[in-house]
């Protein structure tokens, strides 16, 4: 059965088919062909013999028709029967679309990537050599700004750099996934949230605990705009009850509906309070945690 991992790592690339593309041009350097769309294809990869395949995800590349396909699969160990599964999707795929195909494996550890991108001999002197994303190779999205414009890249570099040695850094990545994911839809919101926390180790986790969400959101236009909203609600609705509602706003797509004691605790805070609330917000694991003793 899939791991939690293996769902959360698919669901990125599921959430923005673009994903794919953009990694294998940009952290792998492979050549693509032109195309004007991207979508997500069935993962069905049946021959006509009994026997059923089914990758993770197939990602198509098109330009009015289809160019290239892109089988996507996460790998978080290794699993030899993949080494003969692999080179099945690519021939399936290739003779259902017939048009080029690539196997593109995310992995979550580097042995993982080494044992993933050996070339695999398929006998006759001919071999399949999968294209393999190692956590090393994701992109370090630190930028709000880009953040902001590619959540998915922002989340899955959280999640790939949450134990790099440098903790600081880590932090910093976690800090613009977390501010990027607070945009999006209430279930991507809070899933996104909880993926980049847990991805981090206890050293990054302190780090960001330390850092000024204020100050660091300050250093994009879009979170410029983000905090000048809050600040235009208090001036129209008066400070206090501007504040209040815009946190209570980033809670709900934290955790969801609010509980009535919830709604009733952030509407008797100060702006102080309200503040801390704000900062906690970004590394509380619980709701109750975030609103903290009253």
């Amino acid at each position: 059965m899939p791991s939690q991992l293996h769902e959360a790592l698919l669901l990125l690339f599921r959430n923005r088919p673009e994903l794919a593309p953009e990694l294998l041009r940009d952290s792998l350097r492979v050549s693509l062909p032109p195309y004007t769309e991207v979508r997500i294809d069935s993962a069905e990869l049946a021959d006509i013999q009994p026997a059923e395949y089914r990758a993770d995800l197939v990602v198509l590349l098109l330009d009015g028709v289809p160019v290239l396909g892109i089988v996507v699969e996460v790998q978080l160990s290794p699993d030899e029967r993949k080494r003969f599964v692999w080179p099945v999707y690519a021939v399936n795929l290739r003779a259902r679309l017939e048009v080029p195909v690539c196997v593109f494996v995310v992995t979550a550890e580097e042995a993982t990537a080494r044992w993933a991108s050996s070339p695999i001999d398929l006998g006759g002197g001919n071999e399949f050599v999968p294209l393999v994303l190692r956590p090393s190779g994701v992109p370090e999205v630190t930028d709000q700004i880009a953040a902001q414009g590619d959540p998915e890249l922002a989340v899955l570099s959280a999640m790939a750099h949450g134990h790099d040695a440098d903790h600081g850094k880590s932090a910093q990545i976690a800090l613009a996934a977390q501010l990027a994911s607070l945009g999006l839809d209430e279930d991507r919101s809070r899933l996104y949230f909880d993926l980049v926390l847990a991805s981090l180790s206890d050293a990054a986790r302190k780090e960001l605990r330390t850092m000024d969400p204020a100050k660091y959101e300050y250093q994009s236009e879009f979170a410029r705009r983000y905090v000048a909203q809050g600040r235009l609600e208090g001036k129209a609705e008066g400070e206090l009850q501007g504040r209040a509602e815009l946190v209570t706003r980033q809670l709900t797509l934290r955790f969801g509906t609010l509980p009535p004691e919830a709604l009733a605790r952030v509407a008797a805070a100060t702006i102080e309070e309200l503040d801390a609330i704000g900062e906690r917000l970004l590394t509380a694991q619980t709701l109750q945690e975030t609103l903290g003793s009253h």
